[in-house]
């Protein structure tokens, strides 16, 4: 081969494998959390398919080429509206999660937050005791007067739902006690009830924690599609939609991710506010598929490096049942 070739297919081999990693979900060790970047590659993915038809290499260029459509089917449709369940008299719902950075997150714009955006479920992760103290003097349980906390291993592993309206607690559908994930059936008057669930599995950066976050996602339950109550996970899930762990939630017979179905799936939630590492979407909230949703926000919380995802959804009413007037 000439040495242009060459030069053009070395230059291409990063992302042609980084794109056959991403579409066959193959990641495995440290490629885990490297896939989180995957919009950033793809992002500069056309450069290896310049420079071959710039070198008039053609064959290095269709492939190139397949290498950036590949990229381009995984990664535009966050950034477009897809089609979404028409809920007729829909019950509105507003879903809030947001990672409290071990605690340093300020409780007053969580609380202004909760409050101004009408927020029904607030989902909270890294909520230590003196943490969840400072929430309550801040008026949290004025807004949302109903809690469940689940210290767990204390520090960053505590986590807290809290909701509008009275709640009751479920088994959480989590492989590691040691991390809190409270879950709990939350009713919306006229609404077909909520089974939801906050989720914080550890981060994928080493071995160990690897297997856990695995275990943790691979946990979590599924939505059924003629069941009587509607799931709904939210929280921080240290995973993007590049992971095919993640991925295995989603999909016809599973969640809908809010942020993708409105077309914010760019809307980045952590790191919050640094230069480094680039920014990447890992707080999210998932629904059921019969529930629609109409908006997807983010907001800075002072002194977290995570920002406040807020959905705000349609749920199906509740099924009504006539009772039949007695004979006269």
């Amino acid at each position: 081969m000439r040495p242009t070739t060459w030069l053009a297919l070395a230059l291409l081999l990063p992302w042609l494998a980084w794109a056959v990693v991403r579409t066959l979900g193959l990641e495995r060790g440290l490629i885990v959390p490297a896939m989180t970047f995957t919009p950033y590659v793809g992002l500069a993915s056309p450069v290896p398919l310049v420079v071959a038809l710039l070198l008039r290499r053609w064959a290095v260029a269709a492939v190139a080429a397949a290498v950036v459509l590949a990229f381009a089917l995984a990664l535009l449709p966050r950034a477009l509206a897809g089609p979404r369940p028409a809920v007729p008299g829909g019950v509105p719902m507003r879903v809030m999660a947001i990672n409290l950075f071990l605690g340093a997150g300020d409780p007053r714009t969580v609380v202004a937050l909760a409050r101004s955006r009408r927020v029904d479920a607030l989902a909270l992760e890294e909520v230590p005791p003196a943490e969840l103290a400072r929430l309550e003097r801040a008026g949290l349980r004025r807004v949302l007067p109903y809690r469940q906390y689940d210290p767990a291993g204390g520090g960053g592993s505590g986590s807290a739902l809290f909701t509008r309206r009275p709640m009751r607690r479920l088994p959480s559908v989590n492989p590691r006690p040691q991390q809190g994930e409270p879950r709990a059936l939350v009713r919306v008057p006229g609404a077909m009830p909520v089974d939801l669930q906050v989720v914080h599995p550890l981060p994928p950066i080493n071995d160990d924690w690897r297997g856990v976050w695995t275990a943790m996602l691979g946990a979590l339950a599924r939505p059924a599609a003629h069941a009587a109550t509607l799931r709904m996970l939210a929280g921080d899930f240290n995973a993007t939609l590049d992971h095919a762990q993640l991925r295995a939630l989603l999909g016809d017979d599973g969640y809908v991710d809010a942020a993708d179905a409105v077309g914010k799936g760019y809307d980045t939630t952590w790191p919050a506010g640094r230069r480094f590492p680039p920014e990447i979407t890992i707080d999210l909230v998932l629904v059921d598929p019969r529930v629609r949703t109409e908006d997807v926000s983010v907001h800075t919380v002072p002194g977290s490096d995570h920002r406040a995802i807020i959905a705000t959804l349609l749920l199906p009413r509740a099924a009504t049942q006539l009772v039949p007037r007695a004979p006269r």
